[in-house]
C-alpha cells in the first residue's frame, strides 16, 4: 500500500515540474547548421562542430560577425561561450550594417580577456566606442573565467540595456539610439598573423521576446544617456536632477540673489553660456547651485564649441568676494586644441578634465570626443576627501583633499594666496561663464555618506 501511495505521488509531481519549466525561451541555433544566421563583415570562418558554433581568427580581416537574419527589439538573450587565450570577441545586439560599406555598428557586449578585464562592458561598435567600460563597475572585472565556459545574459527592454557574465551584473545603460537590430557573434580582427587559428565557441544560444520580466533593480552604476531624465534605478540609488532641464529653479548667479537676466540660455533641454567676448564671468556671470554639498557623486554632460573655455567648480563658498569667477576646485572644460589656456599652467594641468592649475588629467584617446559632441563628466568626492574626475567613462584624476601632496600643489598654483583653498567642509556647484558658448544638460547629483 505504501509503495502505491509513493508511486501515485511521483506521478502527480511530473506534470507539476513540467508546468514550472519556462517555455518562453526560443533557441536561435539548432545545433546542426547555421540556418537563420548569415556572415556580415570580415572573413573569419564560422563552422558547426559538436553542437557548437566555432569562430576562428584569420589574418588580414576586419572584425567578423555571424548575425541573426531576424531582428530583435526587446528581448532577454543568453549564450554560453569560451575562447582561446589571447583573443577577443563580443556579442552584438540591436545592431545594423552600413549600406555604403557593410560595416557593422551598434551595441556590443565586449568579451575582453586583457588585463584591464572589461568582459561584460558595453562597447558601441563603429560608432561611439566605449559606453560602459568596467571602470564604472570594478566588482564585475573578475566575472569572466578565462578559457572556461561562461554564460552571458543581455536584457534589452525599452531603452534599458543590462549585461551579466556568470550571473554577475556587469553593465547597465539607458540609451535610445538604436531600438532594434540583429544579434551577432564576433570574431575579432588580429594584429599579428601568429594569432591566426585561435577559436571562440558558442552554444545554447537562446532568446525571449514575450512576457519579459526585467531583473530586479541593483546598485551598480547606471549610465543614463537620455537627457535630463532620472530612471527608477537612479531614484533607488539616491540620484536626483540638480538642474530640471527646463527652468532656473535651484540655481542663482554667483554672488547674486537671483539667476542672471542675460548671458545664459535655456533651450531644448540644454543650459548654455551665451557667447560674448571670451572674458571670465563678465557677461551673465557664473551660476551656482542653491544647495551646498560635502561628499557627493556629480554627473553632467557638456558640449564645447570651437575654442571654448568653461568649467565646473565644486566647494564654492563665495566667501572670498573676489572679482571674476568665484573660487573653487575646478573640473576644467576646454577645447585643448584651439584655446591658449591648454598651453599654460604646468604639464597640462589646465587641459580638459584636469583639476584646473593643479593636476593634469590622464586622458585616454578613446575618451576624447569631437568638438560639438556631448561629453560625460563626473566628479566624485568621497567622505574621506578622496576625489575623482571622470571623462567619458574613464577616470582621469584621483587625489585627496588636504594631504601634503595637495597642499604642495596649491602652494605652487594661482590659488596659493587663498587661505585653505579647496578645503571647505561643503560648498556649492558652479557652472562657469567664460564668455564662450558651452552647453550643459543631465546635471545630476547623489549625496554620499
Amino acid at each position: 500500500m505504501t509503495n502505491r501511495i509513493l508511486m501515485f505521488l511521483l506521478v502527480l509531481s511530473i506534470p507539476s515540474f513540467a508546468q514550472k519549466k519556462d517555455k518562453t525561451w526560443r533557441y536561435l541555433f539548432n545545433g546542426k547548421d547555421l540556418s537563420g544566421w548569415k556572415q556580415v563583415n570580415g572573413k573569419a570562418p564560422y563552422a558547426v562542430e559538436n553542437g557548437m558554433i566555432v569562430g576562428t581568427t584569420v589574418a588580414e580581416s576586419p572584425n567578423s560577425f555571424l548575425a541573426t537574419e531576424e531582428l530583435f527589439g526587446d528581448f532577454i538573450f543568453e549564450v554560453e561561450f569560451k575562447m582561446d587565450d589571447g583573443t577577443n570577441s563580443g556579442v552584438q545586439f540591436r545592431s545594423e550594417q552600413r549600406p555604403e560599406d557593410g560595416k557593422v555598428f551598434g551595441y556590443q557586449l565586449d568579451i575582453d580577456p586583457t588585463p584591464r578585464k572589461w568582459c561584460g562592458g558595453i562597447y558601441d561598435e563603429s560608432r561611439r566606442q566605449w559606453l560602459y567600460p568596467l571602470e564604472y563597475n570594478v566588482a564585475a572585472k573578475n566575472a569572466y573565467k578565462n578559457q572556461l565556459w561562461n554564460t552571458i545574459r543581455i536584457e534589452a527592454i525599452g531603452s534599458n540595456m543590462r549585461t551579466w557574465i556568470n550571473g554577475i551584473p556587469c553593465a547597465n545603460i539607458v540609451d535610445d539610439m538604436t531600438p532594434k537590430g540583429f544579434i551577432a557573434l564576433q570574431v575579432h580582427s588580429i594584429n599579428d598573423a601568429k594569432d591566426a587559428g585561435k577559436k571562440v565557441w558558442f552554444k545554447n544560444i537562446r532568446i525571449k521576446t514575450e512576457n519579459l520580466q526585467a531583473s530586479p533593480i541593483d546598485n551598480i552604476f547606471q549610465l543614463n544617456l537620455l537627457p535630463n531624465k532620472i530612471t527608477e534605478q537612479e531614484k533607488a540609488n539616491g540620484i536626483v536632477l540638480l538642474w530640471d532641464g527646463k527652468t532656473t529653479e535651484g540655481w542663482r548667479g554667483a554672488y547674486k540673489d537671483k539667476f542672471p537676466e542675460a548671458g545664459w540660455e535655456i533651450k531644448d533641454g540644454t543650459l548654455s553660456v551665451v557667447k560674448s567676448d571670451g572674458a571670465e564671468s563678465r557677461n551673465g556671470g557664473d551660476i551656482v547651485s542653491n544647495n551646498e554639498y560635502a561628499a557627493f557623486d556629480l554627473q553632467f554632460e557638456f558640449k564645447l564649441t570651437e575654442g571654448a573655455n568653461s568649467g565646473v567648480k565644486y566647494f564654492v563658498t563665495e566667501k572670498e568676494n573676489n572679482q571674476g569667477s568665484a573660487i573653487g576646485l575646478e573640473f576644467q572644460i576646454l577645447d585643448d586644441d584651439k584655446h591658449p589656456d591648454a598651453k599654460m599652467g604646468v604639464v597640462g594641468n589646465r587641459t580638459l578634465s584636469s583639476l584646473y592649475d593643479l593636476i593634469p588629467a590622464a586622458k585616454n584617446p578613446r575618451g576624447i570626443k569631437k568638438i560639438g559632441e556631448w561629453n560625460q563628466g563626473r566628479v566624485i568626492v568621497y567622505p574621506d576627501n578622496r576625489v575623482e574626475h571622470w571623462l567619458n567613462g574613464y577616470k582621469v584624476i584621483e587625489y585627496t583633499r588636504g594631504n601634503n601632496i595637495f597642499k604642495a600643489l596649491v602652494a605652487r598654483s594661482k590659488y596659493a594666496d587663498w587661505q585653505n583653498f579647496g578645503m571647505a567642509e561643503q560648498g556649492r556647484i558652479l557652472l562657469q561663464d567664460h564668455g564662450d558658448k558651452v552647453s550643459f544638460r543631465s546635471i545630476k547629483i547623489k549625496i554620499l555618506k
